[in-house]
């Protein structure tokens, strides 16, 4: 069902690689509430996924960007108020990797040149997106942001690995960004704190099958789906929620705030 939430908006969705990707759900869903966007992911992704289809689907240009390349941001954002004719509305950061996690490094023997491209690919590529935009004055007043995160942000989660901080280092950048450019330019900025989900991205870390079980036995509303994700996105990016911003929000059917269930203790036997 459309509801129109965002007739005559215009957004990047940055990390649509294939029809698991949250990115992808959001794409959908923005175009099905009256949505323009572009959509953006490095060359290489664009090449091993099946984004055409997507654009095709939502009737959006393809602009390939390194999301750790100011140069590549540079020209997304000037193409893109171009294609789309003018200022933009809404912002997806939907950007993860980790060549460690990959790899299967161990947290304890970390490579660090690793380490450092997952903090500067997973994190400090949302202050490179925001500080372009802020620079280009590409952003509307009230205009969203928003980014994907995961608890590991907070407690610690053993086969995440360095995803941890960079997930630390991302919600950071919400707030302090977030408080920057809501000064500046009435620009909201904030993070969704997803449950475990099965994306080609999150699928690599260890044991997640394992574990998204438990997530789903821990949740009195059991895990939030991607599509379920994708609608929280998109009232993100709508005029309901103009005051809200610099948040971390916890999607997560209620993990976060739950320290045992009555499942995971029928499971053990307690």
């Amino acid at each position: 069902m459309s509801y129109n939430l965002l007739k005559g908006k215009r957004g990047i969705i940055f990390g649509a690689l294939d029809e698991k990707s949250i990115a992808w759900k959001v794409a959908q869903q923005a175009h099905q509430e009256g949505a323009q966007f572009t959509l953006t992911n490095t060359a290489l992704a664009l090449r091993m996924g099946t984004i055409n289809q997507l654009a095709e689907e939502c009737n959006a240009k393809i602009i390939a960007a390194d999301v750790t390349v100011m140069e590549d941001l540079e020209n997304l954002f000037k193409e893109s108020q171009e294609i789309l004719g003018g200022k933009l509305d809404f912002i997806l950061h939907s950007v993860g990797m980790s060549p460690n996690v990959r790899k299967k490094r161990p947290y304890t023997d970390l490579n660090y040149e690793f380490y450092q491209k997952t903090l500067d690919i997973s994190a400090m590529s949302l202050h490179k997106v925001l500080q372009t935009a802020m620079k280009q004055d590409a952003l509307n007043e009230w205009a969203s942001v928003v980014a994907l995160t995961y608890i590991a942000a907070q407690r610690t989660f053993p086969d995440y690995s360095d995803m941890a901080e960079a997930k630390a280092m991302l919600e950071s950048i919400v707030r302090s960004f977030g408080y920057h450019y809501g000064s500046a330019k009435k620009v909201r900025v904030n993070s969704i704190s997803q449950s475990p989900t099965a994306t080609t991205a999150g699928s690599g870390v260890g044991g997640f099958d394992s574990f998204i079980d438990y997530a789903e036995r821990m949740s009195p509303l059991g895990n939030a789906s991607a599509e379920e994700c994708a609608s929280y996105t998109i009232a993100l990016f709508s005029d309901l929620t103009k005051k809200v911003t610099m948040q971390n929000l916890f999607h997560d059917g209620g993990f976060s705030s739950t320290g045992v269930s009555t499942l995971v203790m029928e499971k053990f036997g307690i």
